[in-house]
């Protein structure tokens, strides 16, 4: 029953009549606890937050899977201005877009001069951009591109999914470029022709894969809520004589803040994911995939 609940999500987070609606109504039914707000200053007012409680943040302004050259060049124009914001305000967050925001569907070279453009102004700024991973179909070309971005640009890192049969051979081939990875289970639908279908498959190469990274010496976002991976890594980096500046935890907006809470009290470095914009119903689908409980926070919303 979970999975068909799953599958369920997976597929409306793709379905463009859903998310028209969506956004026609707004972030009701329970959306607010994982998206900040429609707009960069509601964003801001969250960042704040999550910095005076002693955590850091990386923004991402909220859109995906865009089919035109006006809209890509929409979702750049409003993750400078997200940049613009940061270093204006003082918050303590970088920043994470989609490549398919910002017209990798229409063409690699307009998703590759918007990048630059995005890169120039973090530079300009002092901060750091991660390009996110999507689905499959998208893999091999994010990577494609970060490589290409990375031998320019010191300040741009990725994102890998423990799910997918290739990834430890991912991990080794970015080692080559002394990568920051964002180290993530993977959220997306993916066929058992790419994708492990077991948890126990996913969970096992997830910490696998984290080891590997951080043995490699290399800056790790260690992105789970899942508290036996965290105290499994705790104690490989007290063993292995880790410093703790060469990785963090990081975790979503709305999910586990007691646990956020607990590892910056105990001295570990915690970034939290902050979703802001518009098009959140494909984030926000996927959000109540991952976690039955998620669904049940919902529906209580939803009848209250």
């Amino acid at each position: 029953m979970e999975k068909i609940v799953s599958n369920t999500f997976q597929t409306l987070a793709k379905n463009k009549t859903a998310n028209r609606m969506a956004q026609k109504y707004g972030l009701k039914m329970g959306a607010k606890r994982f998206v900040a707000g429609d707009s960069i200053l509601h964003a801001i007012d969250c960042v704040r937050k999550i910095n005076d409680a002693g955590m850091v943040a990386m923004l991402n302004y909220l859109g995906e899977y865009v089919h035109t050259e006006e809209e890509a060049s929409e979702a750049t124009r409003n993750c400078l201005l997200t940049l613009d914001s940061i270093y204006d305000t003082g918050i303590k967050s970088n920043l994470t877009v989609k490549s398919s925001s910002l017209g990798l569907d229409v063409s690699r070279e307009i998703c590759v001069q918007n990048l630059r453009k995005i890169l120039e102004k973090a530079k300009e700024y002092g901060n750091f951009v991660r390009i996110e991973m999507e689905d499959y179909s998208h893999c091999q070309l994010t990577l494609d591109i970060y490589k290409e971005l990375r031998e320019e640009y010191e300040n741009v890192g990725t994102v890998i999914q423990a799910y997918l049969y290739r990834t430890e051979q991912d991990i080794d081939d970015l080692n080559h470029y002394n990568a920051n990875l964002r180290l993530v289970k993977g959220a997306y639908k993916e066929s058992p022709e790419v994708a492990f279908p077991k948890k126990s498959d996913v969970d096992k190469n997830f910490e696998t894969i984290i080891k590997t990274h951080l043995k490699n010496g290399n800056y790790t976002g260690i992105a789970t809520h899942d508290d036996a991976v965290i105290n499994e890594m705790i104690g490989f980096t007290e063993h292995n004589h880790i410093s703790r500046d060469q990785f963090e935890f990081q975790m979503l907006y709305g999910i586990r803040s007691d646990l956020q809470k607990l590892l910056t009290e105990n001295g570990y470095k915690v970034r939290v994911y902050v979703p802001y914009g518009v098009d959140w119903f494909g984030y926000f689908m996927r959000r109540l995939a991952e976690r039955p409980e998620n669904v049940t926070f919902v529906l209580k919303n939803t009848f209250k």
